[in-house]
């Protein structure tokens, strides 16, 4: 207790030694004297805060409004010596909890007021509905004095109130609103949810600013996005992938978000942030270069750069017959130790030593795949930020000016030794300029209409060979995509007249590489790109005596990469669009688990109307009629928030099939189609 409160008297006193205390007679009482009055007015006890908060104003500051209390009698009418409380039942809790805490003791003197003429149920009634209770914007404008005045901190105003540091936070930041916001709160002309709205940042200026573009009825989501545009979320990718410590370590602000329940927060320096992440990246890039020995590394910011270069990828490292024998060793022994040791609940120190032995003897080998000597001195490594962010590496990239040049064709090779050309003209080759071939040339080249009518002759004979040999048609088509997925320099090497455009998609969606799916088809290509020859001329060879299911999948790998669905206005196939859908439906594509909808990737880009739409389809028009009046931005993000997790498509992502395949949600509405938009203006004018 401080100075303020009671002195606790040497002796207890004697109860009823003295005589009865008259009508408005303060007195002193212990602790343990004090009841509750069973007619008290208040049946539904104080909470649990209400009491910590009087302890704690109690132990800082002592009592500061005597309890009243009315004289405990027994049947016979004499006083017991104890009183009970008719007004100030909190305070007397208060008090007891800080006794049971060892504070005070549990005789703790007690100055009470006695009421000896009212009657105690009217008074203790009076006393719940006669006071008015302070208006929140004088308290938090109090905190913040105490703050300014005397120094208090959040802890310190906590402690002193019986409120969490956090609150205490909370309030300060309040008490320091501007004085325009802070008056039309104590009007009424805005509510508690909006001035909050405004408090997330402490700029007066920028508050008065907002204030004055908002409407008589602004938006909570516009107020919090108007005082955060020009900052970068605590949950960016970008903070995650450099490190809110970094940040702050070059000096770099952080504006928390004092008034949500994650307590989130903006980063005020996004050039700052953005100089981190490329200092971040270039560092891998050129720490990847030095290591890896590549010819180049950079940075980039997104994916489509990479798109741009060409590719070589790693192929399978040549061991000898000893270091296979001793890696089968060591894996057989690692996975035997594995074994014993999912039998006992602690593993044994020597078990476990031996364990990291082997895994570092299995490291040392190195990967199975790897990149050649002579690849990686004309390729090099990009590094980019993922969607997820961390860094992701783009190894084996080839610029155009190292790209190894592509071989001869046959033909050249077999042209006159006198590098003169040979011009067709009719049945016959003459030559420039001369007077045609003499009856006896010798072995003359044949002429070009020969040529074409022999191998056309061939040209039939291969195709009926072809047609009879299934697993020849097979390798044929596969080396025929794979040529022109994974070596698009050597495309035209293959008689198939099979064409097959591998194009980007990072132009037309940035980003579209770095989802989910972009990841697994990437993951794929690399994959296969492993396992493939780093020279063309070489790949019939590995295909040729390989089976028909890992032929299929490289089919499909390579067939994948073909597709194209985009709907370009400029490029109109209605029947290819068609038989993607129908593609869609067999393959039964479910667009929920690759792409989501937010304020970026669709609210932001259609019209009020298709956003109404999106949210009256997804959770009803209830929901759709309370956004009705926001502004676009807004809208986006009311929408985005609302949706979140529900699954929503565009019905142009939709596949009938899977969506079938959803369980259908528990809604104890009535059945019925979804309501009109107009029904939705109507229910928001309601």
């Amino acid at each position: 207790m401080t100075a303020h409160d009671i002195q606790t008297p040497a002796t207890e006193p004697e109860i009823g030694a003295a005589p009865e205390p008259t009508h408005g007679a303060e007195i002193v009482v212990p602790l343990n004297r004090l009841k509750a009055s069973p007619r008290n007015a208040r049946k539904v006890k104080h909470s649990a805060a209400a009491i910590e908060a009087l302890a704690a104003s109690i132990r800082a500051k002592g009592v500061l409004q005597a309890p009243v209390v009315e004289i405990e009698r027994d049947r016979e009418g004499a006083a017991t010596g104890n009183y009970l409380v008719t007004i100030g039942e909190g305070r007397r809790q208060a008090l007891r909890m800080l006794a049971k805490r060892k504070a005070i003791k549990r005789t703790h003197p007690v100055k009470v007021v006695v009421d000896t003429l009212n009657d105690a149920h009217e008074i203790s009634l009076d006393e719940n509905i006669t006071r008015e209770a302070m208006h929140p914007a004088d308290q938090f404008e109090a905190f913040r004095k105490l703050a300014e005045d005397r120094g208090f901190g959040p802890e310190e105003i906590g402690a002193r109130f019986g409120v969490s540091a956090h609150v205490a936070r909370q309030r300060l930041r309040l008490g320091a609103a501007a004085p325009e916001l802070m008056a039309a709160y104590r009007e009424g002309t805005i509510t508690l949810d909006v001035l909050t709205a405004f408090c997330v940042s402490e700029d007066q200026d920028r508050q008065r600013q907002v204030m004055a573009q908002m409407g008589p009825y602004p938006s909570i989501y516009a107020i919090r996005r108007a005082m955060t545009e020009a900052k970068v979320r605590a949950d960016d990718r970008r903070v995650g992938f450099v490190g809110l410590e970094a940040y702050q370590a070059e000096g770099g602000a952080v504006l928390r978000d004092l008034f949500t329940e994650d307590g989130g927060g903006w980063l005020e320096d996004p050039i700052l942030l953005d100089r981190l992440v490329a200092e971040k990246l270039t560092a891998l890039a050129e720490d990847a270069r030095q290591r890896e020995g590549w010819k180049w590394a950079e940075a980039c910011a997104e994916f489509s750069e990479a798109a741009d270069f060409g590719r070589v990828y790693p192929v399978v490292v040549v061991r000898s017959e000893a270091e296979v024998a001793e890696m089968a060793a060591l894996s057989e022994e690692y996975d035997r130790l594995i074994a014993d040791a999912d039998a006992v609940e602690v593993l044994p120190s020597e078990t476990d030593a031996r364990l990291e032995v082997i895994d570092k003897a299995l490291q040392a080998y190195g990967p199975d795949y790897d990149y050649t000597p002579e690849a990686r001195a004309r390729s090099g490594v990009m590094v980019m930020l993922g969607h997820d962010g961390l860094a992701r590496f783009e190894r084996g990239l080839v610029r155009a000016e190292d790209a190894a040049s592509a071989p001869p064709p046959p033909w050249e090779e077999e042209e006159g030794a006198d590098g003169e050309d040979r011009v067709y003209q009719g049945e016959d080759d003459v030559r420039a300029g001369g007077e045609g071939p003499e009856q006896d040339e010798g072995l003359a080249p044949l002429s070009e209409r020969l040529l074409i009518d022999l191998t056309a002759h061939k040209t039939m004979g291969l195709r009926d060979a072809v047609q009879a040999d299934v697993a020849a048609a097979l390798a044929t088509v596969v080396h025929a995509m794979a040529l022109q997925v994974f070596y698009p320099d050597y495309g035209d090497f293959t008689p198939l007249q099979l064409r097959l455009s591998v194009g980007g998609l990072e132009r037309l969606a940035p980003g579209v590489g770095g989802g989910p799916a972009g990841r697994r088809v990437t993951d794929r290509c690399e994959a296969w790109g492993a396992r493939l020859p780093e020279r063309a001329a070489d790949l019939w060879a590995l295909l040729a005596p390989m089976g028909r299911g890992e032929l299929l999948d490289l089919l499909a790998c390579c067939a994948g990469v073909g597709l194209l669905a985009v709907r370009d206005p400029h490029d109109r196939r209605p029947g290819a669009w068609a038989q993607a859908e129908t593609l869609a439906t067999a393959v039964g594509l479910d667009m929920r688990r690759t792409w989501s909808v937010t304020a970026a990737s669709y609210f932001s880009r259609v019209s009020k109307a298709r956003v109404l739409e999106a949210v009256t389809d997804a959770v009803g028009a209830e929901e759709a009629g309370r956004i009705v009046g926001f502004k676009k931005g807004d809208m986006a993000a009311a929408a985005e928030r609302l949706l979140e997790g529900r699954g929503w498509l565009p019905p142009v992502l939709r596949t009938a099939e899977a969506l079938a395949e959803e369980p259908a949600q528990e809604d104890d509405s009535e059945e019925g189609p979804p309501p009109s938009l107009d029904a939705v203006h109507d229910l928001a004018a309601e």
